[in-house]
């Protein structure tokens, strides 16, 4: 079974409330459990907070990107943004570590998404942006 979903939206915080919604909305005909269907949301929240507040630093109209697709037993969320970029991942994916260090940020975006992942790829190149790919074993309710 295969069954996909692709969009953008405008970079704003007010946003990541809309990109939850619109995960929810998809997998509704899933029959998915309800904690899986909140790990899932709360991955998408962060990424997508992540793309918004380290990804761009202007006030200009910037894009996130966001995908969903069901592949068999498997769902893989893609987020991406095509702005500054991260200079180390590794750093970058430390608990407590934010580039926004005077702001009231706590870090822990990376590791909640590990934590409720089952796989979690960040790709990023300086000065181009960054694409996140979790992917989340998923399981059915029995019926």
């Amino acid at each position: 079974m295969r069954n996909f979903v692709e969009m953008k939206f405008s970079a704003k915080l007010r946003n990541v409330v809309f990109a939850r919604a619109a995960a929810a909305g998809f997998l509704l005909e899933h029959d998915l459990r309800l904690n899986i269907v909140n790990e899932i949301k709360t991955i998408i929240s962060e990424a997508v907070t992540n793309c918004i507040v380290h990804g761009y630093l202007s006030n200009e109209e910037e894009l996130v990107y966001m995908s969903l697709e069901i592949v068999d037993d498997k769902l893989i969320i893609k987020v991406v943004d095509t702005g500054t970029g991260i200079e180390d991942i590794e750093k970058a994916r430390e608990p407590l570590y934010s580039t926004r260090e005077f702001e009231e940020r706590s870090g822990l975006g990376f590791t909640i998404m590990d934590i409720f992942s089952d796989e979690l790829t960040v790709l990023s190149t300086p000065g181009e942006g960054t694409t996140i790919i979790a992917v989340k074993n998923i399981e059915y309710d029995a019926v």
